[in-house]
């Protein structure tokens, strides 16, 4: 592991930094809206503004590349989100705030797709998935260290925006210094809905849902902090859990994946999800039941993103696996827009605490719906899945697909070595 770190740790370096700043960057909305009197429906739409950038940055950049090169691309946009994070607390506004989040959201989806490109080009097929795994490492202990940042100053001033501004402006260097160019990234066209929902009912709705849970733990858990009267310490450590539960959980999770049928595991790890959530409801604010609601509903947030991606790959060609994880990845991003508006609503209607009404509905509409499908579709023999591998909500296609191709090489490898020592 050390020797394929080797090749990559600079890359891998920046993207913690990245991490750290447009971690900051997303607590900091929450408590930052909370000091302005922002209501939740503003906050949401806000939060939804980031992953509506998003979305259009996953379509954009790829062209973007083809015409100016990665560096050029990479560059710009890291200036760019650089500059808007700096504009937050000038322009303290809801409207203003949403459209400063569309080009986060946009820079952001554009730096993964350079930067995950540089490191696909990196990897060998041997090492691709010791350093999608190092990759995804790198991200979940970046969004968890800013949570430890902020505690070092003030959200009602604006150093810690002007903090996460030189993260992510530092975190350029040592991506630009290392990485050689690459051929322009080249990502499929993605899968239309209807053809996706055909080849794959539970992935695709599931995904969907999953993409307004993964929005509203992330954007909008600082707002429920900040409703219910925590210190900015203290929402730090709640958002902090919601990611440290999805880096412990991904690999036992990922161990099961590949040894018995995906839905039941779906809906095994979407019912305690919908428990969690049911326990943060009940207790009423109490901070530590709180922070074990949170370490176990984030903590299966993300292991359902990438069992959603490998029950979908189980049932297309391989051939089909490009153009169906961008068709996911932009079903990921609708329902992410949509789940942060529902959640404010619910927080307007009934309180703080719609926000875990919210998550735990949507977690027991996973649940219900992987339960129903295993009533319509015979279950695929576990020898013949694909192997899983941790994937994270935050990636662009280019990790997905990515992640995909590994998948399919891994498990026939597997599938030949089986055969030959049963021959």
């Amino acid at each position: 592991m050390i020797k394929v770190l080797s090749g990559v740790w600079a890359l891998l370096l920046g993207i913690v930094l990245i991490m750290l700043g447009n971690g900051m960057h997303f607590t900091l909305i929450g408590l930052r809206g909370g000091i302005e009197g922002f209501s939740a429906t503003e906050l949401a739409i806000v939060t939804s503004g980031y992953f509506l950038g998003f979305l259009s940055g996953a379509r954009i950049t790829p062209l973007m590349i083809r015409r100016v090169g990665h560096v050029r691309v990479f560059a710009a946009l890291g200036s760019f989100m650089s500059a808007g994070l700096i504009a937050f607390p000038l322009l303290t506004d809801p409207w203003a705030w949403t459209i400063l989040r569309v080009l986060v959201g946009f820079c952001m989806s554009g730096i993964y797709v350079a930067a995950e490109s540089w490191l696909n080009n990196a990897a060998t097929n041997e090492t691709r998935g010791k350093v999608l795994s190092a990759y995804m490492i790198a991200q979940t202990l970046g969004i968890i260290g800013a949570q430890g940042l902020l505690t070092l100053g003030d959200a009602g001033t604006s150093v810690l925006f002007i903090g996460a501004s030189i993260l992510v402006s530092i975190s350029f260097a040592p991506i630009l210094l290392s990485a050689t160019p690459v051929p322009a990234v080249d990502v499929a066209r993605p899968m239309s809905l209807r053809q996706l929902f055909i080849g794959s009912p539970l992935g695709t709705v599931g995904i969907f849902l999953l993409g307004g849970v993964y929005a509203t733990q992330s954007g909008m858990g600082a707002v429920f902090g900040t409703q219910i009267g925590m210190t900015a310490s203290q929402i730090a450590l709640f958002v902090a859990m919601l990611f440290a539960g999805a880096l412990l959980m991904q690999y036992p999770i990922g161990w099961l994946s590949d040894r018995m049928d995906r839905r039941k595991l779906i809906f095994g790890a979407a019912a305690l999800g919908a428990t969690s959530c049911a326990v943060g409801w009940i207790t009423g604010g109490g901070l530590w039941p709180l922070m074990a609601a949170a370490f176990f509903a984030g903590g299966v947030t993300t292991p359902l993103y990438a069992l959603f991606l490998a029950y979908t790959n189980d049932s297309l060609p391989v051939e089909d696996m490009p153009a169906a994880s961008g068709g996911l990845v932009f079903t990921f991003g609708l329902g992410a827009i949509a789940g942060p508006m529902v959640t404010g609503w619910a927080m307007e209607g009934v309180g703080p605490f719609g926000f875990w009404l919210v998550l735990g509905a949507t977690f027991a509409a996973i649940a219900l719906y992987a339960l129903y499908r295993m009533t319509q579709r015979a279950t695929a023999p576990v020898d013949e899945t694909e192997s899983y591998l941790g994937v994270l909500p935050t990636t662009s296609t280019v990790a997905v697909e990515a992640a995909g191709t590994w998948a399919a090489e891994q498990a026939e490898a597997d599938r030949e070595e089986e055969d030959a020592a049963q021959s």
